[in-house]
């Protein structure tokens, strides 16, 4: 069996469609200002730099108020869901 040790886990690209329209869904709830900038930042991490990234920054932001704990979750949830080791 091979390591993950040195593997990071990020955004599966082979399912990127299906994820940024689930992604759009989960945040057209939010207040206008806040959509864009939160969608961009979530799939930026998530595609980028890392699932735990991701992960964080919505921690992050339910923490400063702008999501709740449900909506947090569902985020949480949807990106470890399309995500896997590279």
């Amino acid at each position: 069996m091979e390591k993950t040790s040195n593997k990071k886990k990020k955004l599966d690209m082979s399912k990127n469609n299906e994820f940024r329209y689930l992604l759009k869904e989960l945040v057209e709830d939010l207040p206008e200002n806040l959509r864009g900038s939160v969608f961009g930042a979530i799939y930026s991490k998530a595609s980028k730099i890392g699932t735990y990234e991701a992960r964080n920054y919505i921690l992050k932001i339910k923490e400063d108020g702008l999501i709740d704990e449900k909506k947090a979750k569902e985020l949480i949830d949807l990106v470890f869901k399309y995500s896997k080791y590279y």
